[in-house]
């Protein structure tokens, strides 16, 4: 293997004929699929450099970003951080590679239910992060909207979509 670019954040390797990223300090990030007591999904909106659009997701962040700690704990802080909610309890739910065919990274996935509002959330210093709280039966017509617009609405929404529809069960 071989580092052929090494950043802050992360570094672009060569193993063989294949390309691909690596993270420098960590490999995992966690994403919150949250529900509010009244049924309103929480989504956040930030502007994705990457993709030059403003990105749709759940709430989501690396875990041991700044410190050493548990994916749960790090699904708690981003929670909190990006929505302003924190989870009376949250449940793991799986594991797996982010994108396969371009980093090293996995993310892990957790349900996040009894929330209680703490503050404003829109993430951290350097971080502008708009909270969308959608009712869980006006989504698909707010999704289809976002997009209409020239936002990217990311896939994992419907995982997680999916995975608060088989909670209620």
């Amino acid at each position: 293997m071989e580092t052929l670019y090494s950043g802050r954040f992360v570094n672009l390797v060569c193993d063989g004929r294949w390309e691909y990223c690596e993270r420098v300090k960590n490999t995992a990030a966690a994403m919150v699929f949250a529900r509010t007591r009244d049924r309103k999904i929480l989504l956040v909106e930030e502007y994705r450099p990457p993709i030059r659009q403003q990105s749709i997701c759940f709430p989501a962040g690396l875990i041991g970003d700044a410190r050493k700690e548990r994916a749960e704990d790090a699904a708690r802080r981003e929670l909190l951080e990006e929505t302003g909610y924190e989870a009376g309890q949250i449940r793991f739910l799986y594991a797996g590679p982010s994108s396969p065919g371009i980093t090293s990274e996995s993310i892990s996935f957790f349900l996040a239910t009894d929330l209680m509002r703490r503050g404003q959330g829109g993430g951290v210093q350097g971080e502008h992060i708009t909270v969308h709280e959608v009712p869980e039966d006006e989504i698909d017509e707010w999704l289809e909207a976002q997009r209409a617009v020239g936002k990217a609405v990311d896939p994992r929404i419907y995982a997680g979509l999916y995975a608060l529809q088989q909670s209620d069960k």
